[in-house]
């Protein structure tokens, strides 16, 4: 399996992915144009996120994208984890655990990105096995949210 930050080539499979994510995980239905706009966004612009996809065989497995939130309270970055989709046929292969551990090895050799956080659909429960499994804690924070839309 190799491990790549996306390029400008994969916003059509990038933003597909997302909006079946969102189907599965959520049953919410995301507007195909207004998402692959949102993704050549942050391909174009890093400061908005970055990318990493899972390939086997030249196939995309699976990815997800970072966002930075900065600490005050650390002096240091915290990377947020977001998107996180495995393609149905890659599921329960180890796609997720290869991707966390690639952005594990970026935090560990960054003098000033200090942790991974995420947020997940409270009622995804294999997705929150999954990450409890690698080592992610769910004790400290809730998330709240207020969207215009």
């Amino acid at each position: 399996m190799i491990i790549r930050k996306a390029t400008f080539q994969d916003a059509v499979t990038l933003a597909e992915n997302q909006v079946r994510m969102a189907m599965e995980s959520e049953n919410m239905k995301l507007d195909y144009q207004t998402v692959i706009k949102g993704t050549e966004a942050y391909l174009n612009d890093p400061g908005k996120g970055t990318c990493y996809i899972a390939q086997e065989d030249g196939q995309i497995a699976g990815s997800l994208m970072v966002t930075r939130e900065w600490s005050d309270w650390r002096n240091g970055w915290i990377w947020w984890i977001q998107s996180v989709y495995v393609l149905p046929e890659f599921r329960r292969r180890g796609v997720y655990k290869a991707l966390y551990e690639h952005l594990q090895k970026l935090v560990n050799e960054s003098p000033d990105v200090l942790g991974i956080r995420l947020y997940a659909e409270r009622n995804n429960h294999k997705a929150l096995a999954a990450y409890r499994s690698l080592g992610m804690s769910d004790d400290h924070y809730v998330t709240f949210e207020w969207m215009k839309i």
